[in-house]
């Protein structure tokens, strides 16, 4: 009976971290590296957003600062960016 009550006292087990991944060509960050043209896993790191600092746990994290820099809308996708130069299709999203 001790053993039981020991086994049902263990702490419960962390869930395992999401691996992340990185672009290599534009150094985009994400868990799903289907979303990459180019993903390489980022090994023992835990990706950060450079504006807000929180982990990154979506491709689609997009926080305040980030959406302040956002200027461009791609027109056949709907991917928004920095500089036209990243989509294949920019058109400037209205202030």
């Amino acid at each position: 009976m001790a053993k039981a009550a020991a086994a049902k006292a263990a702490p419960a087990k962390a869930a395992p971290a999401k691996k992340t991944f990185v672009c290599s060509s534009c150094g985009a960050v994400t868990t799903s590296k289907g979303h990459l043209c180019n993903p390489v896993p980022l090994e023992g790191k835990a990706a950060c957003c450079d504006a807000c600092g929180k982990p990154i746990e979506s491709a689609r994290h997009i926080c305040e600062a980030k959406k302040a820099e956002l200027k461009f809308v791609c027109d056949k996708c709907g991917r928004v960016a920095t500089t036209k130069s990243l989509l294949c299709a920019p058109k400037k999203i209205p202030a």
